[in-house]
């Protein structure tokens, strides 16, 4: 059983390029990937975090690419460059993305009263240049990569993406207003493209984790001097029929999953894994 296991998971061989491989989720899928046997292009912006993520790899398995997935010049060097190296792309994860705090209100609620007000941040004060960041890095930088890598697949009639979605992307969280948008963005496009690339072989699906306890949202849900879950954590905790935050370990089931052909009639799908966040309501 184990063997036909193997078999049906295998992904022994094959190239992967991972944007935002120097962060946690996604340097994590990068292990993973090069456990099973992938050779991994590990891009991030920071060339640090990229080659350090390389390095816990090991093996020769991984190469590291400093990259910003908003210039479409950086993208296609590094693109060729994989080529030369390993040849043709299989798999794809676009994993960059992230929040800017001028893209989002400081109140769930807009009150009357609030407007005008310098200690409350609602939609009208929300400056259009954190919007636009916020918006471009998590769309624009899954579409210019998509649209990089893509090409040699689509010429060899081969070849699989995985995007990063979000809950957000299901229904939109308070606050992040500019967030939430590129990730529901990242979701329609994801089912898009799916359809777009069905006759050339490429499928297109996506993740869509739910709160995951990484260092950049445990400096946002836990109190720095006593530990302590902030109010707005308690809340995600409290619509969370699981009851704890996730582990970027618990996103590796589908990453392998989706990117290996057991499951080469799945495309276009936005998968949840948010411990039933996005499942409850009261």
């Amino acid at each position: 059983m184990s063997n036909r296991t193997d078999e049906l998971f295998a992904l022994e061989g094959k190239v992967a390029v991972i944007t935002g491989g120097g962060g946690e989720l996604c340097g994590t899928m990068a292990e993973a990937l090069a456990a099973r046997g992938v050779k991994v292009a590990v891009l991030d912006i920071n060339r640090e975090k990229a080659k350090a993520r390389v390095a816990a790899i090991g093996d020769g398995q991984a190469r590291a690419f400093a990259c910003s997935v908003l210039d479409e010049g950086q993208l296609t060097g590094v693109y060729e460059e994989v080529v030369r190296i390993w040849g043709v792309p299989d798999i794809l994860i676009n994993g960059a993305g992230g929040n800017n705090p001028k893209g989002s209100t400081s109140v769930e609620f807009l009150e009357a009263d609030q407007v005008g007000k310098p200690d409350a941040t609602t939609f009208l004060d929300l400056e259009m240049d954190g919007f636009r960041s916020t918006f471009e890095l998590n769309f624009l930088g899954t579409f210019l990569p998509t649209k990089v890598f893509v090409r040699g697949m689509v010429e060899k009639g081969s070849g699989a993406v995985l995007n990063m979605a979000s809950m957000s992307s299901i229904t939109p969280l308070t606050k992040v207003g500019a967030y939430s948008a590129a990730k529901a963005a990242v979701a329609n496009f994801t089912r898009w493209l799916a359809v777009h690339l069905s006759h050339a072989g490429v499928r297109v699906n996506a993740l869509a984790p739910g709160f995951f306890m990484t260092e950049q949202l445990r400096f946002l849900h836990t109190d720095q001097q006593t530990g302590e879950l902030t109010p707005r954590a308690k809340q995600v905790m409290a619509h969370t029929p699981l009851a704890r935050y996730g582990d970027p370990k618990d996103l590796i089931g589908a990453v392998i999953w989706l990117l290996s052909d057991s499951a080469d009639f799945v495309t276009g799908v936005v998968l949840p894994i948010d411990g039933g966040f996005s499942s409850y309501s009261i």
